[in-house]
């Protein structure tokens, strides 16, 4: 796929007419995942703008939460210099999994079978003549 669909497809990657866009702009960093941002010119408002090139398909749930904040000027400075360090019991940031075999199920959910537990007798269900 690669060379051949990038000119066209945008879900695959940046095109080139992304590649040739960023000439010129600045790498500021790169998270976790593996996706590169960018920085450099400025917006109608004067506001720097800011870019991320995917690491794997384009989806925006793949941007780490404290990048997401740089990205849309939450932050003025560099995530790593901006914000705290990460509390010990924080997870790492994860790209939305639904649609996925990963995807969460809960007990009663087809997918696992599509039992559930009995319900505990707080339960009454509606009838129209109540």
């Amino acid at each position: 796929m690669g060379i051949n669909l990038n000119p066209f497809t945008w879900w695959n990657g940046a095109t080139i007419g992304t590649w040739f866009g960023l000439r010129g702009k600045v790498v500021v960093g790169e998270d976790s995942l593996g996706n590169v941002y960018y920085q450099g010119g400025s917006d109608t408002n004067g506001n720097p703008r800011r870019w991320v090139i995917y690491n794997g398909a384009n989806d925006a749930s793949r941007v780490a939460p404290e990048w997401f904040s740089w990205l849309h000027h939450q932050v003025d400075d560099l995530p790593d210099r901006a914000l705290p360090a990460a509390r010990a019991w924080e997870q790492p940031a994860m790209a939305n999994m639904t649609g996925t075999p990963l995807a969460y199920r809960p007990a009663g959910a087809l997918e696992k079978g599509g039992k559930r537990s009995a319900a505990t007798g707080d339960y009454e269900a509606w009838t129209p003549d109540a």
